[in-house]
């Protein structure tokens, strides 16, 4: 699985111009899920979109996570990030999960990360937890906090 995660202010999911999701300053990750990937890799991205460190101590380092510090966490289905672009001027998708497996997988992260959000007392930092929509058409919308963002993949 592979994430783009941005620290932010606050992120909006919109689905024919009406909000669907929405945070408030916390961590918007788009997720793809390439073949191969399965529940064991969502519960490793899970992991590290939680703890990656992305949230300044008091010098102004990166040195907390949400895990750390709580905030909010947006996830947003995005299989366009899986694609092969090292090459030509046109995307090549076929390491893209087959949409039933990406849908199955994405759901099972967002119901992982809302389980976590539910028990405070697991250390996940977690406020809230949003999900946009798999296979809708997404305005994704963002203040971006820094900016700070990262690519992270399981493997």
């Amino acid at each position: 699985m592979k994430a783009v995660i941005t620290r932010v202010a606050e992120a909006q999911v919109l689905i024919a111009n009406k909000i669907y999701a929405e945070i408030g300053p916390g961590i918007l990750a788009l997720i793809a899920v390439v073949r191969g990937d399965n529940k064991g890799s969502a519960d490793r991205l899970l992991k590290r979109i939680i703890g990656y460190r992305v949230f300044p101590d008091a010098e102004n380092r990166m040195q907390h996570s949400l895990a750390s510090q709580g905030g909010e966490l947006l996830l947003v289905p995005q299989f366009t990030l899986a694609a092969k672009t090292n090459k030509g001027l046109k995307a090549d998708f076929s390491p893209a999960a087959p949409p039933s497996e990406a849908k199955m997988l994405f759901d099972y992260l967002l119901a992982q990360a809302r389980a976590r959000c539910k028990q405070p007392k697991n250390g996940s930092g977690l406020t809230n937890v949003a999900g946009g929509k798999f296979g809708a058409m997404m305005d994704v919308r963002s203040v971006n906090a820094g900016p700070v963002t990262f690519i992270l993949e399981t493997e």
